[in-house]
């Protein structure tokens, strides 16, 4: 219980204010202390402020709340406001802060949803779920009828709706009404009916939409809602409709429901975009949006499917005795006609565009273009570009078959003459999307399309550019004079068009832009004063560039292509602009692309004036490509210019070590077994083959072999004694070893010119160890005759050592075997590590 009255007692002191009076002295007079609250009070229809003294629970305030804006709120405790209807000032003062929040928060939330929600009130929740049907239209129910639509919640929307379609004379009785209030100038009853009518539209219902914008009844309802309470002076709307707006026929409409939707979708329009323009919502206006477009659907399928109206249309078109002012309205027509057809489902679009090219529409877009009036032919663009929107294959199929027809050449007349502003860019949009080699469909008839564009009309575009260029040589005075005035907007228009016909058809690069000076004629833009211009020049290098074909650089660094372009860049200086930016971008795509020609182009035709500019990062790193470029090429020019004369002696050398070494005894033959080859990897021979046993501590493991820079010799034997001219025939080595060796022999570049210095020392160190190896060898033939049971043998031993395989010749190892005395003459007089020294004499068999 206390609970209870602990919370009335909260509740009354967020309600308890003093109401004020402002007196004619200027002095807020005190009326009393009480209670506020927000309520109906009887005998009134409108929610109204309410103080009840709280000592004799009189009536200190009663204030309906009023939609206009004169409302403040003081500090955080006082609401104050001029009544309109008695001219005082009155002011509300809460001993709470919330309370003084609460109550103006609902004061303006009443104020924003008076029309359109419920309030929320079990009295008139109550009221309106007893509504069955409504009252009676008559001037005295106004009122009644105003409180049920504009105040009724979301259900009873729904319930309102189906009563008023229900009563299907409630329009008609309440047009009677709006005469008789009109006739009578009641202003009262005129604002009331604005409000109904207005209040039923915002019920957002299809079927009361359709019922409402019916021929019998919308010119009634827009009257109604000229006497808006918000204006201070009626509006004019059907005055305006009647005599202002006038229907056009270019072609006589007999179908009488084509020609109701068409009225009925302009009225619809005009209410939605000027009477009604500042109440509604979003959802209202899309129901409206649909409605429009489920009439223009009528009305073009009931139209496209009258042949007889069609085949008039174009007949009157095609008509020579046809006067200019009708034909303007036909063409006007024919493009509202095809606009309105994007109603239709994309298969009925389809057919209607397919039948129209079927009518000759593309022949008559091409008298269209040729009329000077800018506006008509903007008209016939804008049909192009509904038909590319919807089927491009249809104009490229048209293009293609009559390649006679000026209509290509007329689109590029239109990009290229001055149309107006945006009339260049729609033509260049035509002509992008008939040569755009991204479509799905179409690849033939747009190859087709381009070879008419590259042989009639390139060279169009290009001599525009040259007129419309000054002269290098001639002053600024003459220049200006000699050149056509074009537009520079239509010349970036032409350079963007020629990229973009680079990048669609790259191949056609060396036979379209590089023949006749087309690139130099481009160029000329950087002659302009408009800076945007030179950059479109600098991008369409960059473009052509990007083709990444030798010819196409072949003939930049040929024809001294970026001259024009390094001029202004080093004219610039030092300003960082959007040509800078340009010509570095270009500078940074060479480097990137490895386009060695151009880099050595570039640097040996303008490095004298690019230095000045290393300071900048993207002309380092050019200047480092090209560095790194002649570094690479460098050593193998030099390796190319070497090596056939070094090669040649090699071989020779190479050669007649294999005729020696190979050469095989007697012994050796016997020995030999039938089935083992004649010759073997290096890895394998060195495994089957015993190490030999050296005296005197020489090792001859593999590991002792590897330290010599040359490994292995010359072998003596025993019959050479007895016949020093015998000589043997080499051996004949099968061609898959010498390709194999030839194979092994080659080395990069890179590689020979690093062993270059240690293997000219090796050449120079075996040239002498040949010389002093056959004076030793004679020498030792004629010591073993003198000598007696000397002993010696000799094997060969061919090794593949890891450390000399890096070598290019991969020669064979040698083995020598001399006795002490004369192995160590030769290796005082040869400093060679080649030879292995053995005790006894020279080796015989």
């Amino acid at each position: 219980m206390g609970a209870q009255e602990k919370s009335q007692s909260n509740s009354n002191s967020l309600q308890r204010v003093k109401v004020y009076h402002l007196n004619e002295d200027g002095k807020w007079d005190d009326r009393g202390t009480g209670h506020v609250s927000i309520d109906y009070v009887e005998r009134s229809e409108e929610l109204s402020l309410c103080v009840i003294d709280e000592e004799d629970n009189e009536t200190l305030l009663v204030h309906p709340i009023n939609t206009e804006d004169i409302y403040r709120k003081q500090e955080d405790t006082i609401i104050s406001w001029r009544d309109p209807e008695r001219s005082t000032e009155l002011a509300l003062s809460f001993q709470e802060t919330a309370g003084c929040s609460y109550v103006w928060d609902q004061i303006c939330t009443m104020q924003r949803n008076l029309h359109f929600s419920s309030l929320n009130s079990e009295t008139f929740h109550s009221l309106n779920s007893e509504l069955k049907e409504l009252p009676a239209v008559e001037l005295t129910t106004l009122p009644l009828i105003l409180k049920i639509v504009t105040e009724s919640g979301m259900t009873d929307q729904m319930r309102l709706t189906e009563i008023i379609l229900k009563d299907h004379d409630f329009f008609q009785n309440l047009m009677g009404v709006f005469k008789v209030c009109e006739e009578l100038q009641n202003v009262d009853g005129l604002h009331m009916i604005f409000n109904i009518v207005k209040g039923i539209i915002l019920l957002n219902s299809s079927q009361i939409l359709e019922k409402i914008f019916g021929d019998e009844l919308i010119m009634e309802i827009i009257g109604c809602l000229e006497y808006d309470p918000g204006v201070p002076h009626s509006q004019h709307h059907r005055n305006f409709l009647k005599e202002h707006v006038v229907f056009k026929e270019a072609i006589p409409i007999k179908d009488p429901l084509v020609l109701s939707k068409i009225h009925q979708t302009y009225r619809i329009g005009y209410l939605k975009d000027v009477v009604l323009a500042r109440v509604l919502d979003d959802a209202i206006v899309a129901n409206l949006n649909s409605v429009i477009h489920a009439n223009n659907a009528i009305v073009v399928s009931l139209l496209k499917d009258d042949s007889t109206f069609i085949q008039e249309l174009f007949t009157r078109l095609r008509s020579p005795s046809t006067s200019m002012e009708s034909k303007k309205n036909l063409v006007y027509f024919l493009h509202e006609f095809c606009s309105l057809s994007k109603s239709l489902q994309v298969v009925q679009q389809l057919r209607l565009f397919r039948d129209l090219t079927n009518e000759g529409i593309f022949h008559v877009i091409e008298e269209v273009l040729q009329i000077p009036d800018k506006k008509l032919v903007l008209t016939g663009a804008d049909i192009l570009m509904l038909f590319l929107t919807q089927d491009p294959n249809l104009l490229r199929s048209y293009v293609v078959r009559t390649e006679g027809t000026p209509l290509l050449g007329l689109l590029l007349k239109g990009m290229t003459e001055d149309f107006g502003d945006k009339m260049h860019c729609q033509f260049l949009e035509i002509i992008r999307t008939l040569l755009d080699a991204n479509a799905l469909s179409g690849g033939v008839q747009r190859a087709n399309i381009m070879d008419i564009f590259y042989e009639k009309h390139l060279p169009e575009l290009v001599d525009v550019i040259t007129a419309s260029c000054p002269d290098k040589s001639a002053n600024t005075s003459e220049g200006a004079a000699g050149r056509i005035s074009t537009k520079p907007e239509v010349l970036l228009n032409i350079c963007e068009l020629l990229c973009f016909c680079i990048m669609q058809d790259s191949s056609r690069t060396r036979y379209s832009f590089l023949q006749d000076n087309v690139t130099e004629k481009v160029l000329h833009l950087t002659r302009r004063k408009e800076k945007y211009l030179v950059v479109a020049a600098i991008r369409f290098v960059r473009t052509l560039l990007s083709v990444h074909d030798d010819y196409v650089q072949n003939y930049v660094a040929k024809n001294n292509v970026l001259k024009p372009i390094m001029d202004l860049f080093i004219a610039n200086g030092n300003r960082y602009n959007l040509l800078n930016s340009a010509v570095l971008d270009l500078l940074e795509h060479i480097r990137k692309g490895n386009a060695t020609l151009l880099l050595k182009y570039i640097v040996d035709t303008f490095w004298d004036q690019l230095a000045s500019f290393q300071c900048l990062t993207s002309i380092q790193a050019f200047k480092l490509k090209y560095e790194q470029c002649l570094e690479s090429a460098g050593p193998k020019s030099t390796a190319d210019a070497v090596d056939p004369r070094r090669r040649v002696e090699e071989r020779a050398l190479d050669k007649e070590e294999e005729d020696y070494f190979n050469e095989e005894s007697d012994e050796e033959d016997s020995t030999s077994a039938s089935n083992t080859p004649k010759e073997k990897p290096a890895s394998d021979t060195k495994k089957d083959q015993p190490q030999p046993h050296l005296p005197n501590g020489v090792d001859a493991s593999p590991s002792s072999s590897s330290s010599s820079t040359r490994s292995g010799g010359l072998v003596d034997y025993e019959d050479d004694e007895d016949d020093e001219d015998y000589k043997p025939p080499p051996r004949k080595q099968p061609e898959a070893d010498e390709d194999e060796l030839l194979r092994l022999k080659r080395k990069s570049p890179l590689v020979e010119r690093e062993q270059e210095p240690s293997k000219k020392q090796r050449l120079g160190k075996r040239e002498n160890v040949f010389a002093v190896l056959c004076s030793t060898l004679s020498h030792a033939v004629l010591t073993g005759k003198k000598s007696q049971g000397t002993t010696g043998s000799a094997a060969k031993e061919p090794e593949n050592n890891s450390s000399s395989s890096s070598d290019d010749e991969n020669h064979r190892d040698e083995g020598v075997k001399l006795n002490a005395e004369e192995s160590m003459v030769v290796a005082q007089k040869s400093s060679s590590t080649e030879m292995a020294v053995n005790g006894s004499s020279a080796a015989t068999l």
